[in-house]
């Protein structure tokens, strides 16, 4: 079977499992557990941040993160397609009591003239824009990377407003990976962020959020108010460990066999991808041009060992990640293009 799902069903590595299974853990809520705290020196100095936080997940991690940064009756600025916005249960309005406020952008990226617009002047009838999000890399915007420079150029506008800006990093170490950027730089731009280790870096279960002192201490107490405070969680923690040792470098290896999974169903039907924009290891496939609904495509292809979700109208996302081989994708445009060919 080829698993083109998400790079989050991605299995342990024999090391990581080692690393858990030998792990030497506390208490960390009390502070006490070892593996976790290296953990986040680790995160510390790869980021070049004050602090870290370790989180069972991203939704979580977004969710502290989030609230760590705003207070109720906020408003937070960001993307059409953000994934807090569509996919995270409305976490921001039911948990932190701020409304999102999505503003049009190009593939995920903001216009800094139409963030300095949509600020509210400070009346007491309207809600205070307080923080502006961004995603990188962008998930419905198939894997986007937000360009540095643009990301100075919202820093800028930022300050000039008095915003926080927050950056949703689930996938940070691909879109550094694709852009040459460090993470450091990155996180230097922001206010706040986080990343997941069980995304592109295949580690079990995890992601950290990432920013100043004052921010991070304002994240762990929300994470304790929403049930994330752990025990012994250095079991986990060593895995994320072994994956900053060995899973970011190869990410590039991702990032060739989407690309190479795009130009291949790009040659089968023409207007089915777009193959300049895969940038990272997520390929958006319309299925007008295959001659399927989405659902359909999806249901051929799973009867032949290929899986993938369905991803709105018209639309299926395959993401490649570490278990999923350069053969594999060719096995997958075999079992494509045998598909077409019945259709």
């Amino acid at each position: 079977m080829v698993d083109l799902r998400s790079d989050t069903v991605t299995v342990p590595t024999p090391e990581m499992r080692h690393a858990m299974a030998t792990a030497e853990v506390g208490d960390d809520f009390l502070g006490e557990d070892p593996t976790a705290r290296r953990l986040e020196e680790r995160v510390n100095e790869l980021f070049g941040a004050e602090a870290s936080v370790y989180v069972p997940s991203g939704r979580m991690a977004n969710l502290v993160g989030l609230q760590a940064l705003t207070e109720p009756g906020d408003e937070v600025l960001c993307t059409r397609n953000a994934h807090f916005v569509h996919y995270e249960a409305a976490a921001l309005a039911a948990a932190c009591g701020a409304q999102p406020r999505p503003l049009l952008d190009r593939r995920g990226v903001l216009d800094p003239e139409d963030v300095a617009s949509a600020v509210r002047p400070p009346l007491d009838h309207l809600p205070r824009t307080r923080v502006v999000a961004i995603e990188n890399t962008h998930n419905q915007e198939g894997g986007a990377v937000y360009p540095i420079d643009d990301l100075r150029a919202l820093r800028k506008v930022s300050d000039e407003h008095g915003l926080r800006l927050y950056l949703d990093g689930a996938r940070i170490f691909n879109a550094s990976t694709a852009s040459g950027v460090p993470v450091s730089e990155y996180c230097a731009l922001t206010d706040g962020m986080m990343f997941c280790f069980s995304k592109g870096l295949g580690a079990p279960v995890g992601s950290m959020v990432v920013g100043s002192a004052e921010f991070i201490a304002r994240a762990r107490r929300f994470r304790k108010l929403h049930g994330g405070g752990m025990r012994q969680v250095g079991i986990l923690a060593a895995a994320c460990l072994v994956a900053l040792d060995t899973m970011v470098d190869r990410l590039g290896e991702d990032h060739a066999n989407a690309k190479r999974l795009a130009q291949g169903i790009a040659a089968l039907r023409e207007g089915a991808v777009n193959v300049d924009e895969v940038e990272t290891n997520i390929v958006m496939v319309r299925t007008q041009p295959l001659g399927f609904t989405p659902e359909a495509f999806a249901e051929e292809l799973a009867r032949r060992g290929v899986k993938f979700f369905t991803f709105g109208p018209g639309t299926v996302r395959m993401v490649t990640h570490k278990d999923v081989s350069a053969e594999g994708i060719e096995i997958a445009l075999e079992q494509i293009a045998g598909v077409l060919g019945a259709a």
